[in-house]
């Protein structure tokens, strides 16, 4: 597939990413809609009721602009982290990488040192660092290895987590929806500072790219071709973890998107790293903006986390991708 063709593909979906803003901001409570969403956006004072005026500028368009954040930031986590490890199952939720951020989140929280904005995205990165290098030093070796000790060190950190959760359910009232992986209740914190962290790391991941092709043909072959094999790991270990500890900081833990999006973005994407990073950019905020419309729609009675919402998709994607033969067993 030629660049043009790339190109024209990523302008499509860049496309679809709008027009899945534009109906995202039209659902929930009050439907509202696509054109008073967008003669809200463009002409406000073009005739729309201040009641609509309201809950698309403050409520809806916050909401969208974090999906979109997070979204970008799960795929391109995942992305990358498939790229590195060449294990087509690993993903920020499966590898331990989520449950970290979320864990020190709660326990900054138990401590009392996570009261602002700024000391929670700290913590979530800290968090997150420290999991990716336990899961990476116990299952480096294959990736079967690398699958099951992410699920256990997840499985451990969530357990942990709701253990301290529930014996102070008071200091964790405001966490409920964080702590299951939602975008309710977020649009009115202030994200300048955890956009901005994303923004720049995903700045990172494209310049990432041209390194990471060469790694992915194998490290002798990159080593052949002039790339710093180390250097390339520890920068995409760490945009990864920046990556995946600011989208939990702001939304909780959300899985699977890194898992799903790259699948989809790499069949696009024809091999490239930096065509796959672009893809998963602009895919990853389509599945999350999809999700959380879902979320929205699913129950009559109030929201469904959209974590649970992704989590159910991202079951049948890896069952899908680990019944291929060969995928962790060589």
């Amino acid at each position: 597939m030629s660049g043009s063709s790339r190109g024209a593909l990523l302008a499509g979906a860049l496309v679809l990413l709008v027009a899945v803003a534009v109906v995202s901001m039209g659902f929930g409570a009050q439907a509202i809609a696509p054109g008073q969403v967008w003669q809200a956006l463009v002409a406000p004072h073009g005739g729309v009721a201040r009641e609509t005026l309201l809950i698309v500028r403050d409520v809806r368009v916050p909401r969208m602009v974090l999906g979109v954040a997070v979204g970008a930031a799960l795929a391109v986590a995942g992305a990358l982290v498939q790229t590195t490890t060449r294990n087509p199952v690993a993903e920020p939720g499966i590898l331990g990488v989520t449950a970290g951020a979320s864990f020190a989140i709660t326990l900054g929280t138990v401590l009392g040192l996570t009261g602002s904005q700024y000391s929670q995205l700290v913590a979530a990165v800290l968090g997150a660092a420290v999991a990716s290098l336990a899961v990476q030093a116990v299952g480096r070796t294959s990736p079967l290895r690398l699958l099951l000790a992410g699920v256990a060190l997840t499985f451990l950190l969530s357990g942990i987590s709701l253990a301290m959760r529930l014996t102070m359910p008071d200091a964790f009232d405001r966490f409920r929806f964080w702590a299951v992986g939602s975008l309710a209740g977020r649009e009115q914190l202030p994200q300048v500072v955890p956009l901005v962290v994303i923004a720049a790391a995903l700045a990172g991941a494209l310049l990432l790219a041209r390194p990471l092709s060469a790694l992915a043909l194998g490290e002798d072959v990159a080593r052949t071709l002039g790339a710093r094999v180390t250097a390339t790991k520890l920068g995409s270990l760490a945009t990864v973890t920046v990556l995946a500890g600011a989208a939990t900081a702001v939304a909780g833990p959300i899985a699977f998107v890194g898992l799903i999006v790259p699948h989809l973005a790499r069949r696009l994407a024809g091999g490239t790293v930096g065509w796959l990073v672009a893809f998963s950019a602009v895919l990853g905020p389509v599945l999350v903006l999809v999700s959380d419309i879902g979320s929205r729609v699913l129950l009559a009675t109030g929201e469904v986390p959209v974590a649970i919402v992704t989590a159910v998709l991202g079951g049948l994607v890896l069952i899908a991708v680990v019944r291929r033969p060969g995928v962790l067993v060589p």
